[in-house]
């Protein structure tokens, strides 16, 4: 069986910009001097590979909040519909400031999504049980709750297939969050400053503090605290068109619980990966997939994947468009 060498979704961009890329994802608010003094190049050319991959590539550095972290919890919806619905309502669904990751699979008969309440005072179920059943031309809609993710925020295939050293890597990445099972407490002020990073994660201090009522120093400390705590985290987002041949797929695994962990900790491992998570339902393991073509998908689902212990049963389905990405206000223009 041949096998595949790593692929990463940054090939179609030249080197330098591969480096910057990666170091925006290992470090969302790194300086472009302390990026420029790792890479070894002046932060006057870092500043500039950044803005022309904003306006060429649509890159977009966001500051996004863990739900898990704030004692939310997050859920899988997969909508089945009728081929004519599918676009309008998963265009709808990505307006949602409750929805991320909105894509339309199975050749747009199906969308899926991630969606979660932002305060929870507000009724988690109000779109699973009430808008979406009710939607004409939706034929079935199921829900899983994520539970644990193995792969994924701030871990991302833009910090792990790219061309930095492992020198390199440790010089950006920031410490690991703290493990804990304490949700953070926010506050108004919390939540203004979410939202700004939400929007532009590279938002100046000052702007910040000025949109906040803080002081700088207070908003630096306190994004300090939210990343220390991991409920903030910094990610990459693109346009339309950056990779456009490259083979995405959503997996769901049915999984024994004794060897859920164990299937977690491989799918984190695997480069095809880009996001891994358990969950709850009779398919208690997903995963979206990034594969150089169809070939390479079918080898790692009979290599890899085939491989892992107490799986007893695996769902595929192409990711035929994505909708809207990581940052909770993005449509992108088709």
């Amino acid at each position: 069986m041949e096998s595949d060498t790593p692929w990463s979704p940054l090939h179609d961009l030249d080197p330098l910009d591969q480096q910057v890329t990666q170091a925006l994802q290992l470090d969302g608010r790194a300086s472009f001097r302390r990026i420029g003094e790792v890479l070894g190049v002046s932060d006057q050319t870092v500043a500039r590979r950044h803005a022309r991959l904003r306006e060429t590539a649509g890159l977009r550095v966001l500051g996004l909040t863990e739900p898990l972290r704030m004692g939310l919890t997050p859920w899988f919806v997969r909508v089945r519909c009728t081929p004519d619905a599918a676009q309008q309502i998963g265009d709808a669904l990505a307006r949602r400031t409750d929805t991320r990751w909105v894509s339309l699979l199975s050749g747009g008969t199906e969308i899926g999504c991630l969606t979660h309440v932002s305060d929870p005072a507000e009724d988690p179920h109000a779109l699973l049980l009430n808008k979406l059943p009710r939607t004409p031309r939706v034929v079935q809609v199921t829900a899983h709750a994520l539970l644990h993710v193995f792969f994924g925020g701030d871990l991302s295939p833009y910090g792990r297939l790219g061309p930095l050293t492992p020198g390199q890597v440790a010089a950006l990445r920031p410490p690991p969050p703290a493990d804990t099972t304490e949700p953070a407490v926010l506050d108004e002020g919390d939540r203004r400053l979410l939202e700004l990073l939400a929007h532009d994660g590279r938002t100046p201090a000052a702007e910040l503090a000025a949109a906040t009522g803080w002081s700088p120093t207070t908003v630096r400390r306190r994004m300090a605290e939210l990343r220390a705590s991991g409920v903030l985290y910094f990610d990459l987002d693109f346009g339309p068109g950056l990779h456009p041949r490259e083979l995405q797929t959503a997996l769901w695994l049915e999984v024994e619980p004794a060897h859920l962990a164990a299937v977690g900790a491989a799918l984190a491992d695997h480069t095809q990966v880009a996001f891994a998570a358990a969950t709850t339902g009779t398919a208690n393991v997903y995963a979206c997939l990034l594969c150089r073509d169809a070939p390479s998908l079918y080898r790692y689902l009979t290599g890899p994947v085939a491989a892992l212990p107490g799986v007893r049963r695996t769902e595929t389905a192409p990711i035929h468009r994505t909708l809207k990405g990581a940052g909770p206000f993005f449509l992108p223009n088709r």
